[in-house]
């Protein structure tokens, strides 16, 4: 059932700036966040609830997997190319076939203010979500 899968999910989230250098490579991109002090990744990361992600959900197109709890690295970080060669070899040595995520997939529309979980600080002058705390 849907909301079964709801309450067993997390997602992850980190943004990398990919580059041509080997001294930031991660041999494991499959088994959740990156955590590493001494580079400050996974440190500063902020929750809150949210739902699947994908352009076949909107505004008006409820995603039935929610809620779910999202915890999102604030800051970017660097990462190597090969890393994402290595995490593209894991995928395809999966028992359940994981080609279909070999590349790029659409993202939702921006979740409307008005629709989304009251656990985040909004600035309405802004109009924009500031996730801290």
């Amino acid at each position: 059932e849907a909301q079964d899968i709801a309450n067993a999910v997390g997602v992850h989230g980190q943004i990398f700036t990919i580059v041509n250098d080997d001294s930031y490579f991660y041999s494991d991109m499959m088994r959740g966040m990156i955590v590493d002090a001494d580079r400050g990744m996974g440190q500063d990361v902020t929750q809150y609830t949210g739902s699947t992600t994908g352009d076949s959900r909107s505004n008006e197109m409820c995603s039935t997997y929610s809620p779910i709890t999202w915890q999102v690295d604030r800051k970017c970080h660097m990462i190597s190319a090969s890393s994402f060669d290595k995490m593209c070899y894991d995928m395809k040595m999966q028992r359940d076939d994981m080609s279909d995520d070999l590349h790029a997939h659409g993202s939702r529309e921006l979740v409307d203010h008005t629709y989304s979980a009251n656990n985040h600080v909004y600035d309405p002058v802004t109009r924009r979500n500031n996730l801290r705390g």
